[in-house]
């Protein structure tokens, strides 16, 4: 029977090799291994998997393509959903979502859909049919994934959609804060959005909407009749401890941006950035297990410090475990109270204290308390804050009537709605920092309610 059969892994690179290279880390299923997987699949009537699916995919639908053989057939399937399934078969937290609700991991391991999804997306291209031009105008501003699966529904409906992207690449977040290791630019994250743009979406970069141009001059002399915000959460949080101003002190945003964006882990590229021999990252999240899995393969020794105990880390399952495995050093129950300094400015210790689990907080996990008199010190040359960010401010500041919340996040309804009508957001510009399938949720939530806005209008 299906659920007798083990969950096929997938090959990795061995961990001492990796950590020192920048090749991606996962080689991904073959035909024989994705057969044999996607006959796991119980193909249930009510399949608990896609309402866990933020965007939706009919999971059962595609895994019984896959399962025939029928590869270009379940890129067909996912296709419908999903503008971006070779990104989100790599960096979606599924075991919270599709495969955290698979029936069969209730008593065995559940179906692996992110690898099949990767698989589908990486061994097929789906021809996507798109509706004739009914004549309106949408600008996207972002092209991060909630912008990209904005774009990519509306120009299936019909729409001349725009991107307006502020850096010189498109992809957002997809391209400068994921590393190279888990999600490769030119060979999957340029194919995907060049399919993006196979559908008629046109994506202009280096302009700042704001600054370059404003969203009231879009709608007033451009003629986009509506607009979706989809900019993100790009500014960096820090803690408020003595020295952080350090030479040596970097936010993860700009860590990983340099090192991605920049190619500055490159030696033929003139960017380099110094990581020194000792490295601590601050935080627990994805985005640290990010930074600091970089910072090891620049070649340093890596502390990740974190006031939460293991269990509690926010970061994906398969993120902790390949970090463990690429030696990256854990101080758990520990909180930075300072950053110590030499005579030159630059970092050379950051002092600690250690923490104690008490009471639950509002998230339902134990706060971390300090443990009196517990202070030591961890030698380092660089510190990387990697506590999370929020939306920058600049869209709000210069868009009369769009309204934000108290952590500058834009106020928008479930279906992205602002406070203005006719400008729509939704991602981390909406939520604050989340992840990459919530955005493309949040996205194609919006282009359903700007179909439904300028039809209403017409």
């Amino acid at each position: 029977m299906a659920e007798r059969i083990p969950r096929v892994p997938a090959r990795e690179q061995d961990p001492k090799v990796r950590a020192r290279n920048f090749d991606e880390v996962c080689y991904g299923y073959n035909m024989e291994e994705a057969l044999k997987e996607a006959s796991r699949c119980l193909n249930c009537k009510n399949p608990r998997c896609v309402g866990a699916c933020p965007v939706g995919i009919d999971i059962p639908g595609f895994i019984a393509k896959v399962a025939v053989g029928d590869v270009q057939g379940a890129a067909e399937v996912i296709a419908h959903d999903s503008s971006l399934p070779a990104v989100c078969g790599r960096v979606c937290p599924q075991e919270t979502q599709c495969e955290g609700s698979c029936v069969l991991g209730v008593k065995f391991e559940p179906v692996s859909i992110g690898k099949l999804e990767r698989f589908v997306a990486d061994n097929s291209s789906a021809s996507v049919e798109t509706e004739k031009s009914n004549g309106h105008k949408v600008a996207v501003i972002g092209s991060g994934p909630a912008g990209l699966a904005c774009a990519s529904d509306l120009a299936k409906w019909g729409y001349d959609v725009t991107i307006f992207e502020a850096l010189h690449k498109a992809g957002g977040v997809l391209e400068y804060g994921i590393p190279e290791f888990r999600l490769p630019k030119e060979t999957v994250l340029k194919r995907e959005i060049e399919e993006v743009t196979r559908l008629g979406v046109k994506i202009e970069t280096d302009v700042i909407v704001g600054r370059t141009v404003t969203i009231d001059e879009l709608m007033d002399r451009e003629g986009f009749e509506a607009v979706f915000v989809g900019t993100g959460a790009g500014l960096p949080k820090f803690m408020g401890i003595p020295g952080e101003n350090l030479c040596g002190v970097f936010s993860a945003n700009e860590f990983l941006t340099r090192n991605n964006l920049m190619k500055a882990f490159r030696e033929d590229y003139l960017t380099p950035i110094h990581a020194g021999k000792k490295v601590c990252v601050v935080g627990g999240g994805n985005v640290a297990m990010d930074a600091a899995r970089t910072a090891l393969r620049l070649g340093a020794e890596v502390h990740i410090v974190y006031r939460r105990t293991e269990s509690e880390l926010p970061a994906r399952r398969e993120e902790v475990h390949h970090a463990v495995e690429e030696g990256i050093i854990f101080d758990m129950l520990t909180n930075p109270v300072e950053i110590l300094g030499d005579d030159k400015g630059w970092v050379r210790a950051i002092r600690c204290i250690k923490m104690e689990l008490g009471e639950p907080d509002e998230s339902g996990r134990r706060s971390p308390v300090p443990v009196p008199g517990s202070e030591f010190e961890i030698e380092t040359e660089t510190v990387i804050m990697a506590l999370g960010t929020s939306p920058n401010p600049l869209i709000a500041k210069t868009t009369e009537g769009l309204e934000q919340t108290r952590r500058g996040c834009l106020v928008a309804d479930e279906q992205g709605a602002t406070t203005r009508p006719g400008i729509f957001a939704g991602g981390d510009a909406v939520s604050g920092a989340a992840t990459v399938i919530l955005a493309m949720g949040a996205g194609r939530k919006a282009a359903k309610a700007i179909d439904d806005y300028l039809k209403a209008k017409a």
